[in-house]
């Protein structure tokens, strides 16, 4: 039977257009007109999206896995202090997914390579919500525990999800309806400005994580004595403070590709070990806030605010809203969003 599927072609980094063009990548691009059918195909062969597609396509399954568990185990209608949990490990679920269609779609034309990636920026800004909301209610040290930026840390964090991702989409094509017409021909664009472009990539994704980690941050590098919440926790949380700056360091440098073009347009390349290593500081992560939540459980639970619907669900589903109404303004209606996600 797979033998009568024809799979399509792959292309050299010269056979295609500069805007589906990756640094130090010299072969296995795809078509950049490819139908929904061949973007699926192109699943089981070998190209250079093949693995950033699976890196984060599996691991949603083990994510949902874990939320299905924390779901069946716990009350969760009426345990209030297991919703930030909830929150976070449907995050953990929607931005490899995300990630993984956006890869899957993005050579079905220009435009649907930017609004695939405008989704892919979306989840990872939901992501860095869940994670503020988690470390408000079980991360946070004891000695900020009620304190002003305590009150007022989830609220901005809501905030600098929108910043995110419109500070991220503008990268790719600058502003909508100024800077670029219904046919993207006119526009700032990685194209025109990679590295500008790149910059303000960087800074949409470091500036939330570095406010989300404050707390984190605060209580396992400069906060001292009574009041620290040091415990067995924190070692977990320095595995995944590495791994999210190794991430960083992978996205910026397009280490290894960079030193040797060509020799690893398939395997191991810098976004390959960026997904692998997001991975498994999501993974510590999630293992360092679930020690955190049961550990801390009963003083958290005397002394910190009140957890609610408002400053967990609400406060997610508001920046949902808020990421979808910054893609429908830079994709320009959500019509032509629904087609590309859709039509298969």
């Amino acid at each position: 039977m797979f033998s009568l599927i024809r799979l399509p072609r792959i292309f050299t980094v010269h056979q295609v257009p500069k805007a589906f063009q990756e640094d130090s990548i010299i072969s296995g691009y795809r078509h950049p007109r490819s139908s929904a059918t061949d973007c699926i195909l192109s699943l089981f062969q070998l190209t250079n999206e093949t693995l950033n597609i699976w890196t984060h396509f599996l691991p949603t399954w083990y994510f949902l896995w874990k939320l299905l568990t924390v779901v069946l185990t716990h009350n969760v209608r009426h345990d209030a202090f297991i919703w930030p949990l909830l929150v976070f490990l449907a995050s953990c679920c929607v931005y490899p997914f995300t990630s993984s269609c956006a890869h899957t779609f993005s050579t079905m034309s220009a435009r649907a390579r930017h609004v695939c990636f405008f989704f892919d920026y979306a989840a990872l800004s939901f992501y860095s919500l869940a994670s503020a909301i988690t470390y408000s209610a079980y991360v946070v040290p004891d000695v900020w525990v009620g304190s002003a930026f305590h009150q007022y840390y989830v609220a901005v964090a809501v905030l600098n999800t929108a910043i995110c991702t419109g500070l991220a989409c503008y990268s790719r094509l600058g502003l909508p309806f100024l800077q670029y017409n219904h046919g993207f021909v006119k526009r700032f664009s990685e194209c025109q400005s990679p590295k500008l472009g790149k910059i303000l990539r960087v800074a949409a994704f470091a500036y939330p994580y570095l406010f989300d980690n404050i707390p984190l941050f605060y209580r396992i590098f400069v906060c001292a004595g009574e009041g620290c919440t040091d415990n067995e926790t924190n070692s977990l949380h320095y595995c995944h403070t590495a791994l999210a700056f190794l991430t960083v360091v992978l996205f910026i440098t397009h280490l290894p590709e960079r030193l040797a073009p060509g020799c690893f347009d398939y395997f191991g390349h810098s976004h390959q070990l960026f997904h692998i290593c997001g991975i498994i500081g999501t993974h510590f992560q999630m293992e360092a806030v679930q020690l955190d939540m049961n550990v801390r459980r009963q003083w958290l639970l005397a002394h910190a605010p009140p957890i609610t619907f408002s400053n967990t669900f609400g406060a997610a589903l508001l920046s949902v809203a808020l990421s979808l109404i910054i893609i429908s303004v830079f994709s320009k209606t959500f019509k032509h969003v629904i087609v590309l996600y859709l039509y298969f």
